[in-house]
């Protein structure tokens, strides 16, 4: 769904309007450095967690939930290793130089 149009093909006019009503759409860019972030706690998620096999659903919880638990008591954080400066050189079209 990326806008009110959406909720209109899937729902009766009077229901779409009501939860258009209670949403309000935000633009989240794919390539932004949320999904980034999501997508290296994945990564590290799957070495340290599920790269072996557990026996059943239940089991694959509990195993996120600690590790979940313990991760965000060690606060752990991303490390940016691509700075602006490099992104301006090697995405020179979508970072434009604003002193140009």
């Amino acid at each position: 769904t990326h806008s009110g149009a959406s909720l209109y093909k899937a729902f009766a006019p009077e229901h779409a309007r009501r939860l258009l009503n209670k949403l309000e759409f935000v633009y989240t860019p794919k390539h932004g450095s949320w999904l980034n972030m999501a997508e290296c706690e994945f990564s590290v998620l799957s070495r340290q967690c599920l790269a072996r096999r557990l026996p059943d659903s239940v089991s694959v919880a509990k195993e996120i939930t600690a590790w979940a638990r313990s991760r965000n008591q060690n606060a752990a954080s991303v490390d940016w290793r691509f700075s602006t400066e490099d992104a301006r050189i090697k995405l020179k079209r979508l970072y434009p130089n604003p002193l140009n």
